[in-house]
């Protein structure tokens, strides 16, 4: 089938009552997770994915990638209205947003942001249509030592790309990879790591791992701060810009969207950089960049388009390589393999319901987004006035049930908990748990394909080298780490040089 005919079937299959319904109510639930500060896409999905269980794949990954680009809309809500970014990916638009709303322009700053997003949601699905196929093709190629470097390049670009340090995100990402280690090996059959408990056999439990650190600790975190916000009731009169608003907009959105597509599909926290790359290029075109962070509206436009259009970048090296590059992609890839369901080059071929009915999905979702973001306003803000004394204890009791519901374990929960803990622990360390999550669903590939790649060489590691894509790819890791400890390097001998000429004590190691 041609592209025009598989999308066709595509809308088929996400046209269908039942899809209907899972891609509306994963819209409306991630709005909701959107709005309310401290879950996030990844918690959002994290949450529900115990629900899909029972579900067809199809509805399944619908409601699940609903919820995902559904966050991204409902978090410019709070940021516009209270100052409180409902995810991180938001935060660029309170600079401006919230000012716009100080000075009652609320409604065209929640407009433009709405469509704006629907804009580049839209954008970036259609770049997923057309790239995705290309990509797949060319993986099909692909044998396990290519399959191998290209995991180990993601993991790398993923640490090089993240927001905080790059010695932190390689120690998140180890102790993913020796997370998933543990469990029975499925060549040899001996057990690894498991201190004979039976429960463990099968493996540490991914869902329970990133309930605890993406819900547990995000409830434990979000009870020790004190948030007195003044909230910004937009009126349904003022929500529609003006022509100057829309003439000084389009540019930034479709600028947006390009800059969100591409940092997308790189590993990493594509959204949060992708929303400053933006709002520093709007910053820099601009004629009166002073005026940023005072209520322009282009700062509002820019980064929530860039948000949006990262999401569909996100899904390509998803669905077409079957390679996550965000943590919530990989939430979702897991529920589509406990479905049986496997994505990369073939996906399009053995269940072309799954790929196009999730295309489909996103261009029907983004108008239900639309729809339901302008007039629904006031209900959403309202949730920011449920008592935390409320609104945690019933996360954390979902968290919970959700956990003990898969495997009706109790060494489960007991995971969950200390993950919980530990989240909480490497949070407060300025440590992001992200990688983890992404490592533990690598981890059981990379061991598969390097393997597969060993015995194809009969054990020698230079089958990694001698083949030219796999050397690229790991040539690129290699150059990656040496520009970073490059820079590394640099920043300690200038240091203390600076220091000196300033006529400061340059610091070191201290006598006791």
């Amino acid at each position: 089938m041609d592209t025009v005919q598989s999308l066709l079937y595509g809308f088929s299959v996400g046209l269908t009552p039942t899809n209907l319904l899972y891609c509306a109510l994963g819209v409306f639930l991630g709005t909701i997770v959107g709005v309310l500060p401290g879950i996030g896409p990844l918690g959002g999905i994290t949450l529900l994915l115990p629900t899909t269980f029972g579900m067809e794949p199809v509805s399944a990954i619908i409601m699940l990638a609903g919820i995902y680009y559904g966050a991204m809309y409902g978090g410019s809500t709070t940021s516009v209205l209270v100052n409180i970014p409902g995810e991180a990916a938001s935060v660029v638009t309170c600079f401006d947003g919230y000012q716009m709303a100080r000075k009652g322009r609320a409604g065209p700053a929640l407009s433009i942001a709405a469509c704006g997003s629907f804009i580049a949601g839209t954008l970036s699905v259609l770049g997923l249509m057309l790239l995705a196929p290309l990509l797949a093709r060319v993986a099909l190629k692909f044998g396990p030592p290519e399959q191998f470097s290209l995991m180990v390049l993601g993991l790398i670009i993923l640490a090089y790309m993240g927001t905080g340090s790059v010695l932190k995100a390689m120690m998140m990402i180890v102790l993913g990879l020796s997370l998933a280690m543990v469990g029975i090996d499925h060549l040899s059959g001996f057990a690894r790591f498991t201190h004979g408990r039976v429960e463990l056999g099968d493996g540490i439990s991914f869902l329970a791992v990133a309930m605890g650190l993406f819900g547990v600790a995000e409830i434990l975190l979000n009870v020790e701060k004190t948030v007195v916000a003044e909230v910004i009731k937009p009126k349904l009169s003022t929500l529609l810009p003006t022509r100057e608003d829309w003439k000084r907009s389009l540019g930034p959105i479709f600028r947006g969207s390009g800059v969100g597509f591409l940092i997308g599909i790189l590993p990493g926290a594509s959204h949060i950089i992708s929303t400053f790359v933006s709002y520093g290029m709007e910053k820099r075109l601009s004629k009166h960049p002073e005026e940023f962070g005072t209520g322009r509206i282009e700062g509002v436009a820019g980064p929530e388009s860039a948000n949006n259009a990262a999401t569909g970048g996100a899904m390509i090296p998803f669905l077409a390589l079957g390679i996550p590059s965000a943590p919530a992609t990989a939430t979702m890839m897991v529920a589509l393999l406990i479905h049986g369901v496997k994505p990369g080059p073939l996906l399009m071929e053995q269940h072309p319901e799954v790929f196009w009915g999730l295309i489909a999905s996103m261009y029907i979702g983004n108008v239900m987004l639309l729809i339901l973001n302008l007039p629904l306003v006031g209900l959403f803000i309202n949730l920011l006035r449920v008592p935390r004394h409320f609104l945690y204890p019933g996360i954390l009791l979902i968290c919970f049930v959700g956990v003990y519901s898969v495997n009706l374990s109790g060494t489960d929960l007991w995971i969950m908990a200390i993950a919980g803990v530990a989240g909480y622990l490497l949070r407060k360390a300025a440590f992001d748990p992200a990688p983890i999550v992404l490592a533990m669903v690598l981890g059981p590939m990379m061991e598969q394909a390097l393997r597969q790649g060993l015995m194809m060489s009969k054990g020698e590691f230079g089958i990694f080298l001698s083949r030219p894509i796999s050397a690229v790819m790991l040539a690129g890791a290699v150059l990656l780490l040496a520009v970073h400890l490059v820079g590394v390097l640099r920043g300690a001998w200038t240091q203390p040089r600076t220091k000196r000429a300033e006529g400061l004590p340059a610091e070191g190691p201290t006598s006791t």
